[in-house]
């Protein structure tokens, strides 16, 4: 029965999309926004609010079923006296990301910027008084790192987050509020983070699942699409909902999955854009928010094969971060930082402003492309010949590309087969094809 009521919750919202929204035209602006996002290829994800102090990931105030009013108690003890928007963006520049996504409001509803909407923000109801976000925003555009902005469509927190969905039902909260007003208080929060934090590349929504037991329910996201792209053109839409994109949408998003991939179950329904940038998120460790036992990180070497394989299937990594509730980013997030920037220095040029290569991914490896050059991203190999199915292409040079030593092959009708003296053992060796 669930599974039949979350197919007609796709149905019907793919249909008021399509139909509310079958005028849309991207502006040019908004198309270049697109090319660029899809050069930049990596991006930094930060989730960070004050349920950082109870250490347990950001949905704790639902896993543990906590009382709204309770835990709008933890605001009068978030002093993040670590916090400086500074390092944070020199360290996300470091690693090479372009982009950060920070968590402008979380599904507890708490703000983590400076809103005349709410008083249940980090300035109004924090001892800590400043606005992350304004700091943030100017960190980043003086340092050249782009600047997005998650944004929950749901709220564990107000009253007017009606009808209820599915999650967040044992907060306390009580059910007199109404949708419009909360739908207006949504459009007044975004309307400030376009207007008061300057050039925003794209705003990430969340939450669009949680009303899957009620398929008869309407975001209203035509005119939410709409005020976004009015406010800034440029601003590119992307929204976490597993579903195939809707019109207004100028990013499709896979949440820990590559395009192609169902490996954790959220891209079971969305298949693959042909027209849209693509971008996957993943965590650093396994969790979004700071959890204070999940240490087990992922190695620089898995982390590096994740963003070489987005980029061999022509989308963007977004990294997560989760800060401690000091402010600051764990020790091996920054060591993690620091060891993949070394990695792009070298290998940057195979993966920046590059496209998924003519040669699909492969058990060993994956291609990417950019004008005559094509980048054999060799992950996995354990002989001293590596065939490649190239066909429509007459190669005239092969290099390796981290010292642009020549590397013997030949080529026939089927593909060519590239000759190395010993098996590659680089995390990823790249060899760099002319035609």
């Amino acid at each position: 029965m669930k599974n039949l009521i979350w197919s007609l919750l796709c149905s019907v919202l793919c249909l008021q999309a399509t139909l509310a929204q079958s005028n849309y035209q991207p502006t040019t602006e908004n198309l270049k926004a697109r090319e660029d996002f899809r050069d930049n290829k990596f991006g930094i994800f930060i989730h960070w609010g004050i349920y950082s102090m109870m250490a347990d990931g950001e949905w704790v105030m639902n896993n543990k079923n906590l009382n709204y009013k309770e835990y709008a108690k933890l605001a009068g003890g978030f002093y993040p006296a670590g916090f400086d928007a500074k390092e944070w963006v020199a360290a996300v520049k470091a690693s090479g990301a372009k982009y950060i996504c920070f968590t402008s409001r979380h599904h507890d509803g708490f703000s983590m910027f400076d809103t005349n909407y709410s008083d249940y923000n980090i300035v109004k109801a924090t001892p800590f008084k400043r606005d992350v976000i304004k700091e943030l925003a100017d960190e980043c555009h003086k340092q050249g790192i782009k600047l997005h902005f998650y944004y929950s469509h749901i709220d564990w927190y107000r009253d007017d987050y009606v009808p209820r969905g599915r999650t967040g039902l044992k907060t306390g909260r009580t059910t007199t509020g109404e949708w419009k007003t909360y739908y207006e208080f949504m459009n007044n929060q975004l309307t400030e983070l376009l207007t008061n934090y300057g050039n925003i590349g794209a705003i990430w929504f969340d939450g669009l699942w949680d009303q899957d037991q009620n398929p008869e329910f309407d975001w209203e996201l035509p005119e939410q699409y709409a005020l976004i792209h009015r406010l800034q053109p440029a601003c590119l839409i992307g929204n976490n909902h597993h579903l195939v994109p809707f019109e207004g949408e100028d990013i499709q998003i896979f949440e820990r999955d590559l395009p192609g991939e169902n490996k954790a179950g959220y891209s079971g329904e969305s298949g693959i854009s042909v027209t849209l940038p693509l971008e996957t998120c993943e965590t650093m460790n396994g969790m979004w928010g700071y959890k204070i036992t999940d240490q087990n990180y992922k190695s620089t070497k898995e982390l590096i094969h994740y963003l070489v394989k987005a980029a061999g299937k022509n989308a963007n990594l977004l990294m997560n971060i989760g800060p401690q509730p000091d402010g600051r980013f764990p020790a091996v997030a920054i060591e993690r930082l620091k060891e993949m920037g070394e990695w792009m220095n070298t290998y940057g040029e195979t993966i920046y402003g590059t496209r998924g290569g003519m040669v699909p991914p492969r058990d060993w490896g994956v291609t990417t492309q950019k004008g005559n050059k094509l980048y054999v991203h060799i992950l996995n190999l354990e002989d001293k010949a590596l065939f490649v199915p190239l066909t429509s292409e007459k190669i005239k040079k092969a290099v390796v590309f981290k010292d642009k030593t020549p590397l013997k092959f030949s080529q026939d009708k089927d593909g060519v087969v590239l000759k190395f003296s010993e098996v590659p053992t680089d995390i990823d060796y790249v060899v760099e094809l002319t035609f």
